[in-house]
């Protein structure tokens, strides 16, 4: 012990009993009104009994000042050693004010904006009295099926360790202790985004190549980033629910990373190794979770009925309980709780902060930095500001809550700004809205599945007569809000419902469309591909959604955004992404079936990962390396020039791959390994510089060891995956 924080944790747990050591590692979820009367009855008469006796560590979901004082005020004052409780809350893309989703944020490879718009977040939360958020989630994802890719940041796990950390950063500050900060939780460790088919909570079955060098790389930014939670997940790994992995949570997390914060569990994760097959019954469950290294059970009631007892029969170690205690306190102790344990309930500060002009502002900005430009053909965007008569069709464009789109708990329906909205601000046109075909069927919930409209058409003939009348038709379509998120994975990635009625019957009057994308996840969007001139990703952006597009549309601000996923032709190429590993017959050389593709589609993906139009335009020229042989203790420099080519100011962003042509484990054909963000007037050029260390050479080879082996490399530059420029080096 040798921090201060340290000799008040072990002076703590010195006067704790076995039972309030459990009831640290216990977490409940507050769904009572706290401040009304206390419950009766069932499983929330025993949860507040446990509070009153100090049996609870945490609660999630119990929200706002007042509500989180009065529950405080149980643990701070009415129990023996009055430990303050750490309130948990998923604030995945903001609280009230919401940002993009984090897919969509990752678009914006912007990682000070996403850093900013996790501090909002921070922000408001902690202003409601919550001082623990459960995210970021930094799984990486690879099959668009799987509806949590929309909380992620992709593919890459470069680019996602890059936004691992500045998510941690924006959600914890340089300060734990300050009222406007939170803490963070990396999750889901780990391999979560795996689940075979991309079916919800389904098992993993992956390689240690693909665990070493793809799966873990952005927990352990995270890590290295300071965050001071961890949750593990769902899904097995090698035949063992990670909640009950000890080589996950003990050997790397906190033996090879050295991580001293704490675990804790996805909702009941722990009872649900029963299901798994993986333990007999809740003792068992308890026993190899806690032996694992999970430190807090999340509504799962098993360590709470069981730990205690398994302790008292010599089965658990009491250290391992003082372990998992030690580091809950820590972060208790961090967050300044035992100082003031009301420092996150001021009712005056909640109402000033939520909400604020300056939070709709950081929002604003992080959704125009969101939208990536996917196809304009002929330039048909930016739209004229006066003199066209415009039809604005689908019923994306007018709702206000899908557009928040999931994991908005705190958030309230009816406050995003439509994309109709949005666009009449612009008077100078005519703007003519129809709704055309509903998209879901009623009002949906968090909890529930939509329930799509796959049969009427109602108001679609109303949608083609405005078209023909029009110079210009704006189609928002897409998926609605609740469509992607925990729970919601899909085999049909093309538009839902009756949507690719509406849109080719459209085309067939007016082929001078702009579709504007409202989705959680990579869609199936080949027809519109290959027949729309002009398409526009905006995602679901969160509460500013219909400024953002508008301002887009009409080129007040040029897009930016690349594509942290990439999109499939269709769903049989899924999952699908540009680092794949070459085969033995990647490319057809005798003009016969018998290599790697497929026969009734290109093998090549929609739109590739990095992908990302301007309204301006950028030439690459002048790829220089300093060298072409370095040694190991070497730095290979490279440059490039680029050019904006176009009639108007832009961003691009210039992205770096390699290759390693030769190695013990294969190497993907692409590896992202820089990437920087400039701004260009129209006919100026940049020297872009970048220089890769020995770091950037190796990978983790089937141990988990990081290895650095010599020979041939290729370095690419481009403004995608699929670059334009190439050089080689060779490594000694």
């Amino acid at each position: 012990m040798n921090t201060e924080i340290d000799k008040k944790v072990d002076s703590l747990l010195k006067l704790m009993t076995i039972e309030e050591k459990v009831g640290q590692m216990n977490q409940y979820n507050g769904f009572w009104d706290v401040t009304g009367p206390a419950p009766e009855g069932g499983s929330a008469e025993k949860k507040y009994e446990h509070l009153r006796n100090g049996w609870v560590g945490s609660m999630l979901t119990v929200r706002g000042a007042k509500e989180v004082r009065a529950v405080q005020k149980i643990a701070v004052e009415e129990t023996r050693l009055g430990i303050p409780l750490i309130i948990g809350f998923d604030v995945i893309h903001g609280y009230k004010t919401l940002s993009p989703i984090p897919l969509a944020e990752a678009a914006s490879w912007d990682l000070k904006a996403i850093e900013k718009s996790a501090s909002v977040a921070a922000a408001e939360a902690s202003a409601s009295g919550i001082n623990w958020t459960f995210g970021p989630m930094v799984d990486i994802g690879r099959d668009a099926r799987w509806g949590r890719v929309m909380e992620g940041a992709g593919e890459d796990p470069f680019l996602g360790s890059l936004i691992a950390q500045a998510r941690v950063k924006g959600f914890q500050g340089d300060d734990l202790s300050a009222v406007n900060t939170i803490a963070a939780c990396a999750k889901h460790f780990a391999a979560y985004g795996f689940a075979e088919a991309g079916k919800e909570y389904n098992t993993v079955d992956i390689g240690t190549s693909t665990l070493h060098n793809i799966v873990l790389p952005p927990f352990k930014a995270a890590a290295e980033a300071g965050v001071r939670t961890f949750m593990n997940s769902f899904n097995e790994l090698n035949g063992v629910p990670v909640t009950g992995s000890s080589y996950l949570q003990r050997d790397i997390l906190k033996g090879e990373w050295g991580f001293n914060g704490f675990v804790v569990s996805d909702w009941a994760s722990i009872n649900e190794m029963i299901s798994w097959g993986h333990a007999k019954d809740k003792r068992e469950a308890a026993k190899i979770a806690a032996i694992a290294g999970s430190d807090m059970d999340m509504e799962g009631n098993v360590y709470v009925e069981e730990l205690a007892q398994l302790v008292k029969d010599g089965v658990v170690e009491e250290a391992i309980l003082d372990d998992a205690v030690s580091r809950i306190l820590k972060v208790k102790f961090e967050l300044g709780l035992f100082d003031d344990p009301y420092k996150y309930c001021d009712e005056t500060r909640e109402k000033e902060v939520i909400g604020s002009k300056k939070h709709r502002e950081a929002v604003l900005d992080m959704a125009k930095k969101s939208i990536v430009l996917l196809k304009n053909k002929n330039n048909l965007l930016p739209l004229k500001k006066e003199g066209q008569k415009i039809a604005l069709i689908g019923a994306l464009a007018s709702d206000k809550s899908s557009p928040l789109g999931s994991w908005r708990i705190a958030s309230d329906d009816e406050t995003a700004v439509s994309v109709l909205e949005g666009m009449q601000k612009y008077t100078g046109n005519s703007v003519n809205y129809v709704k055309g075909p509903d998209v879901a069927l009623e009002t949906t919930t968090f909890l529930h599945e939509v329930k799509l409209n796959t049969k009427d058409t109602s108001g679609l003939e109303e949608a083609v007569t405005a078209a023909k009348s029009s110079d210009v038709v704006v189609m928002v379509l897409g998926e609605y809000g609740f469509q992607t998120g925990e729970g919601r994975s899909r085999t049909n990635l093309q538009l839902p419902g009756v949507q690719q009625e509406l849109l080719e019957a459209v085309y067939k009057v007016n082929p001078n469309i702009v579709l504007v994308l409202n989705n959680g996840r990579p869609l199936a969007i080949s027809w519109a591909d290959e027949h729309i001139p002009a398409i526009v990703e905006a995602w679901q952006l969160g509460t500013e959604t219909g400024n953002a597009v508008a301002e887009v549309l009409y080129g007040d601000y040029n897009p930016s955004g690349k594509l942290p996923m990439t999109f499939p032709r269709n769903v049989g190429q899924v999952p699908i992404y540009y680092n794949y590993k070459n085969t033995g017959r990647p490319v057809d050389k005798d003009d016969n079936v018998f290599w790697s593709h497929y026969v009734d589609v290109d093998k090549t993906p929609l739109y590739p990962f990095g992908h990302g139009l301007s309204y301006t335009s950028f030439e690459y020229s002048d790829l220089k390396l300093n060298a072409s042989t370095f040694s190991i203790s070497d730095e290979v420099q490279v440059s490039v020039t680029v050019t904006n080519t176009g009639k108007v100011e832009g961003k691009e962003v210039v992205q770096l791959y390699i290759r390693d042509l030769v190695g013990s484990i294969t190497r993907p054909v692409k590896e992202l390994k820089a990437f920087e963000m400039i701004t260009l007037q129209p006919g100026v050029s940049k020297t872009v510089n970048f220089v890769l260390n020995k770091e950037a050479l190796g990978f983790y080879n089937n141990d988990g060891k990081y290895v650095i082996e010599s020979g041939d490399f290729k370095v690419f530059l481009g403004g995608s995956s699929d670059t334009v420029l190439e050089a080689d080096f060779t490594l000694e």
